[in-house]
């Protein structure tokens, strides 16, 4: 089983995913949200939105900077938890909103941010803002393109 197409190998498409890449990029080097914050986020939107490859490459970039079995377990429920702290809790809900946007007539609740406002600073909501409208584009074309997942190997793609 492979993609559809090789989103790399494609002129157009690797031109635009580069981009993606370097404005993920941007956000690792650049924004005080914590690692371990930006990995639950993206591991939250691929469940959503079921991407295979995504999640694949995040729960071992997760696992590699030290995050445990029982926390990557328990995202999928992480509401019925003890193991996130608010302020993940906060980022978890904001993901969720943020990538079910078509399922709320209002998108992001008014509550989730002020939420997340009593948790990160402006430089660290702008990066979360930004980081689940990034892992969602990645999301959104591997499940079209098929990508699958269950070959990546950490640091794989930089």
């Amino acid at each position: 089983m492979g993609p559809r197409i090789n989103m790399f190998e494609n002129a157009v498409a690797g031109k635009v995913w580069k981009h993606i890449i370097a404005a993920n990029k941007a956000i690792v080097a650049s924004s005080a949200l914590p690692v371990a914050t930006q990995e639950l986020v993206k591991i939250r939107a691929s469940q959503i939105n079921g991407c295979g490859a995504c999640l694949d490459m995040h729960t071992k970039e997760a696992t590699a900077a030290g995050e445990t079995a029982d926390r990557l377990n328990l995202i999928a429920a992480w509401r019925e938890t003890t193991v996130f702290t608010e302020a993940e809790r906060a980022a978890l809900e904001l993901t969720e909103q943020g990538t079910r946007l078509a399922d709320a007539a209002g998108g992001v609740t008014d509550e989730a941010w002020a939420d997340a406002t009593k948790h990160y600073d402006e430089d660290q909501l702008a990066a979360l803002v930004s980081q689940i409208a990034i892992i969602n584009a990645f999301n959104r074309g591997n499940v079209m393109i098929k990508q699958p997942g269950g070959g990546y190997e950490v640091g794989m793609l930089g």
